[in-house]
């Protein structure tokens, strides 16, 4: 291995943050934390059209929310370099790139090309009728630098190509993940560095970055092998030593096509605003691809840290699957302390504008009731909703039938006499479940008969939660509030 490990997140700012993009910077992150290396966060921003400052804001961002936090790079805040490799933006390392370049020329590893879209096209129909692979051979290959830059003085438009015909050989790759992967050189044709307006292209940059960078190792979305074999030419044409590459497999649906929004939810933005946390989504994606020693599945980021390694992480896709993702967020969940869980819902509630008591006691005995039901923190808002005094309302329809009821109205008022009869302003399990056989045996009434009138008069609606853990959480007036509202609705 490496004196020092160095390895890299590059994403391109031109959307959000997928979580395949996630999984590749949280085994990134891992790996370096585990071989104490760097973890390095470089933004391949050389597509202007669709690089934006907001969609990088918003990676960073999410990086950030889930606690992959990079030694080098783009500062969080101010989004200046921070490192001794700068500038971590491929906008701004231009005079890099040309500077390379040039001594490819030099070297007769590249060459200028003037070929137009027009030819390069009929070169290619060419070679397909003929059978043969439809790579470019450019007439130019051997016009001398001089007289190219003479042609480009004069204002003809050329390319920078990097020259591959007399590679005739297999590159070898010894992926850490894949094993050999052999590439044969005529895979690819005379393929381009620069373009004619000087913005260098993917593979150009890619490796000027990680040399420069000192990248030891690159571990990335089986997606980018293809784009290995140019990268070891490259490297290969200006005498750089290649850094030890790892190709992760792909996540992918329950159709086992590559993940995409077509399926839901795929960026890390939509998780968290769904409510789940950054420590459930780290254990989940890195379970997408390697595994425990032992077969754990509930991991904190620490453990991650310390167990982290590739020989644990298998090269066939794995496919997303939200419902364990689900179950590993309510462990995750339910884990943490009941303080810590109320300040996590509480954005929540008060984004649903939710009314509820300021008591911390409340609030502590309000989550230790509904800690088995949360899956998600965006679930507390379905779990408080009837606790809010403003919130009821008598659903019409769905209480239609239990209200027509004969029996209704001696349920209600016996229900709300017993109510009154209760000495103190809160209730127990144990003192609800008694009031409610006191009026059973008052009314002569049971079942739904019994049950349908007094779930109206709590939330308005005979189905719904369970009445024997929301009753605690309620008190005495406001018991007595929605009664009258129930009977008046009887009348």
């Amino acid at each position: 291995m490496a004196s020092e490990v160095r390895v890299r997140f590059a994403p391109s700012p031109t959307g959000y943050l997928h979580v395949g993009g996630a999984r590749s910077a949280l085994f990134n992150y891992l790996f370096a934390k585990k071989n104490n290396g760097k973890f390095i966060l470089r933004i391949e921003d050389t597509d202007q059209a669709r690089s934006t400052e907001e969609s990088l804001r918003m990676m960073v961002n999410d990086l950030n929310w889930l606690g992959l936090h990079w030694d080098e790079g783009v500062d969080p805040v101010t989004l200046k370099d921070v490192g001794p490799y700068g500038p971590y933006r491929q906008s701004e390392r231009q005079d890099i790139y040309q500077k390379v370049a040039l001594e490819l020329l030099e070297k007769g590893k590249a060459f200028y090309c003037f070929m137009t879209d027009e030819e390069l096209e009929a070169a290619r129909e060419k070679l397909k009728a003929q059978g043969l692979q439809p790579h470019v051979e450019s007439p130019y290959e051997n016009l001398p630098i001089a007289d190219a830059r003479a042609r480009m003085a004069k204002g003809d438009k050329a390319v920078v190509r990097f020259k591959t015909r007399e590679l005739k050989k297999d590159y070898i790759l010894k992926d850490l993940i894949r094993g050999e992967v052999k590439f044969p050189s005529d895979m690819v044709g005379d393929f381009v560095l620069l373009r004619s307006d000087g913005m260098p292209v993917y593979n150009f940059c890619c490796v000027v970055d990680d040399y420069m960078m000192k990248i030891s190792h690159v571990l990335r979305a089986e997606e980018h092998l293809p784009n290995t074999l140019r990268q070891l030419m490259i490297y290969e044409g200006m005498g750089w030593k290649t850094p030890e590459f790892g190709h992760i497999s792909l996540i992918l649906d329950d159709e086992r096509q590559k993940l995409s929004k077509r399926k839901g939810a795929v960026a890390c933005d939509q998780f968290k605003s769904m409510g789940y946390l950054p420590e459930a989504m780290n254990n989940y994606l890195a379970l997408l691809g390697w595994s425990h020693p032992d077969q754990k599945d509930i991991l904190s980021l620490k453990e991650m840290e310390s167990l982290f390694s590739l020989d644990r992480v298998n090269s066939a896709g794995a496919v997303f699957d939200p419902v364990k993702l689900k179950w590993v967020n309510s462990q995750h969940l339910r884990a943490l302390p009941n303080d810590e869980i109320y300040k996590q819902i509480s954005p929540f509630l008060v984004a649903a504008d939710l009314q509820l008591p300021s008591d911390l006691n409340w609030q502590m005995q309000s989550v230790e009731t509904f800690k088995p039901y949360l899956e998600t923190l965006a679930d507390a808002v379905a779990l408080y909703s009837p606790l809010d005094d403003s919130r009821y309302q008598i659903n019409e329809e769905e209480s239609a039938e239990a209200l027509k009821m004969e029996s209704t109205k001696s349920v209600l008022e016996a229900w709300k006499a017993a109510v009154t009869a209760h000495p103190k302003e809160s209730f127990t399990e144990a003192e609800f479940l008694a009031i409610q056989d006191e009026v059973k045996n008052k009314s002569g009434q049971k079942g739904k008969n019994l049950f349908f009138p007094i779930r109206i008069a709590l939330i308005g609606k005979p189905h719904g939660a369970e009445l024997k853990i929301l009753v605690p959480l309620m008190n005495k007036t406001s018991i007595l509030a929605r009664a009258d509202k129930a009977l008046a609705r009887v009348g």
